[in-house]
């Protein structure tokens, strides 16, 4: 029987949607994406956003604390800072 699941994988076997990821978090870090979220909808809207700056700070103050002290794991950190912050793995390397 061929897996009718297969496109919703990558080749390791792993969901292609990440938001898996994003499932219970602890409060601190959530109430962070939460924050950067309208933060992120407001510039969207082109409406301005005094508070950018403080707000991505300390979402990505909160997921190096929490992947230092292995609350969430290093994949985890990068799918949030990929995905709140617009960092690149990339970026970091070096």
């Amino acid at each position: 029987m061929k897996n009718k699941y297969k496109d919703d994988v990558d080749e390791n076997g792993y969901p292609l949607d990440k938001g898996y990821l994003e499932v219970g978090l602890p409060s601190m870090l959530q109430e962070s994406i939460d924050k950067m979220k309208v933060t992120n909808q407001l510039i969207k809207e082109g409406k301005q956003c005094l508070d950018w700056d403080c707000d991505w700070c300390m979402l990505n103050s909160n997921i190096n604390i929490f992947e230092v002290e292995g609350i969430i794991s290093s994949e985890q950190a990068w799918y949030l800072r990929e995905k709140y912050l617009g960092m690149k793995r990339e970026d970091n390397i070096g």
